[in-house]
């Protein structure tokens, strides 16, 4: 697992809730686990349906962004407080609460969801070196292999350097876009407007609109965050688990505006750059990079392809971590972490041995994520509802009922779209 012991500098060291808010420097032992579970929202998937979003309907779906960034930030904090108040992730509550043929069944799913979060992410980063690199995208995707098993080895060394290594991959990302931005001048009161006003334009905008919302709203990161707080930092009463479940909010606050601000501005720019001049079926990653050097330079091609390059390499190395989780919570097995790693790549090699369009196929493996997201969010909001499970961290009614609204959209969304694909709606 993952992090199962805890570094004496990282406890709480048995002092009250006062003591804790007047030491201004106790916030950064809090910070880190947000970080590493925002990655996930700011993945290749994210780019794929971003752009193609961007290009086809303009700034129509920034809406889907920041409203998909809302929910998003609402679940990462349901899922930490999980992990404070119980000190076990999401997969081993729910293996101890339900029946052993419902927990079979949920790792079965998550197992599915987790294959299709990683081909994603890995694709995302062999496309990205080959586009940095200009290299063929076999070769690509060995180096993209070898990057992340290093990036899992930092480990050895403690889990605070690997949160260095993925927190400064964010922020790598977050500099390549506000560069692009600022080559890019969107009309700012427009995004403002379609930022608040919910609109679609056709089936089409439908489906990306879900495909948005499997990319930003990720299920495997749902069990992620519980099992990055679980054993993190460790409480010595209600009131410390109080005072840490605030610097937790601030944590995920802070890491999920910065990958909502990402978002956006991927779709913006694609709306800005491609749509503005006409260029309406700019869908594939390749074409947005080759796309942008005429338009706004060879820099703006160039940050394009690391901003890309960063957001592969952190999520896949964060899935498979993920995958771990999921495995040892749902049936208390585990698997070398190396190996595992392996047998996630295959999937990716052969989608590029076989020919398959990448950015088709990150597009729709986030569809397929959206379906996954109601069986990690339901569990989630029904245990941290319950005073047994949370103790004095249980779920206020209005936290309940926000939680409630947001899983039954989510899934409305998804039946919609499956009844939409089958041709029954």
């Amino acid at each position: 697992m993952m992090a199962t012991r805890v570094e004496e500098a990282e406890r709480l060291p048995g002092r009250g809730e006062r003591a804790l808010r007047a030491d201004r420097r106790s916030i950064w032992p809090f910070l880190g686990p947000a970080f590493i579970a925002c990655v996930a929202y700011i993945d290749p998937g994210n780019f794929a349906t971003n752009i193609a979003g961007g290009s086809k309907f303009g700034f129509t779906l920034v809406w889907v962004i920041v409203a998909s960034n809302l929910m998003a930030m609402l679940i990462q904090t349901l899922s930490a407080k999980l992990g404070i108040a119980t000190g076990q992730n999401l997969p081993e509550v729910c293996r101890e609460r339900f029946s052993r043929r419902t927990s079979i069944g949920l790792w079965v799913q998550a197992e599915v969801i987790a294959m299709a979060t990683d081909l994603a992410e890995f694709l995302g980063a062999a496309v990205g070196i080959k586009l940095l690199l200009g290299i063929p995208l076999f070769p690509a995707a060995v180096i993209t292999g070898v990057i992340t098993f290093a990036i899992l080895g930092l480990q050895r060394f403690g889990f605070r350097p690997f949160e260095a290594v993925i927190t400064a991959f964010v922020f790598v990302i977050g500099f390549c876009y506000l560069s692009e931005l600022w080559l890019a001048h969107p009309p700012l009161g427009t995004v403002a407007r379609h930022a608040v006003v919910p609109e679609f334009k056709g089936n089409e905008s439908v489906l990306l609109a879900v495909g948005i919302l499997g990319a930003t709203v990720m299920p495997h990161v749902i069990y992620l965050h519980s099992a990055l707080t679980q054993n993190r930092i460790v409480p010595a009463n209600d009131d410390e688990a109080r005072t840490l479940y605030r610097y937790t909010r601030l944590d995920v606050l802070l890491a999920m505006t910065i990958a909502g601000l990402i978002n956006v501005s991927m779709l913006v720019i694609a709306a800005t750059v491609f749509f503005g001049k006409g260029l309406h079926n700019v869908d594939s990653l390749e074409g947005a990079h080759r796309t942008l050097e005429p338009i706004l330079g060879g820099a703006s091609s160039v940050l394009f392809a690391l901003a890309l390059t960063a957001s592969g390499l952190s999520s896949s190395t964060v899935g498979t971590l993920s995958g771990q989780i999921v495995m040892q919570g749902f049936l208390r097995r585990r698997i070398p972490l190396f190996v595992r790693r392996f047998v996630t790549m295959v999937p990716a090699f052969v989608v590029i041995g076989i020919g398959l369009d990448p950015s088709r196929t990150l597009v729709i493996s986030q569809v397929v994520l959206s379906f996954g997201i109601p069986f990690a969010l339901i569990p989630l909001v029904v245990f941290t509802s319950r005073r047994d499970v949370m103790g004095a961290l249980v779920n206020r009614k209005q936290t309940v009922a926000a939680a409630a609204v947001v899983a039954a959209l989510i899934s409305g969304l998804n039946i919609f779209l499956l009844g939409q694909t089958l041709g029954l709606v």
